[in-house]
């Protein structure tokens, strides 16, 4: 049964910087495509960041291009998305997702961005 752990939210002040971490097991997870997603509170969730099963490939929403970087070791089973320059609305719960013919969702961790 395959499993999805994130880590890495808190309390970040607006311009701070953030490392999330997913930790996959249970799978195969060199062959799963990889995503962050983010709900805010009354909002639907929405994808953030998508990375190809090899990390060759990489897409970003446009609110956090430029910003938010996604990436991967496949010899750890973990993928990672590090947020820079941080704003309010960026507060959100974040998720990772594992997907090819099977979808795994992470439990999500928080992210706050408050003075």
């Amino acid at each position: 049964q395959g499993q999805l752990v994130e880590s890495g939210g808190g309390l970040v002040q607006p311009g701070g910087s953030l490392r999330l971490s997913c930790a996959a097991s249970g799978f195969t997870f060199s062959r799963y495509a990889m995503s962050w997603y983010r709900q805010a509170p009354g909002k639907e969730r929405e994808l953030v960041a998508t990375i190809r099963s090899t990390g060759d490939s990489t897409n970003y929403t446009d609110s956090v291009k430029d910003r938010f970087t996604i990436s991967r070791d496949n010899a750890k089973n973990t993928v990672y998305l590090q947020m820079s320059s941080l704003k309010t609305e960026d507060t959100a719960v974040y998720y990772c997702k594992a997907s090819w013919f099977v979808v795994y969702w992470g439990q999500g961790t928080q992210v706050t961005v408050a003075s």
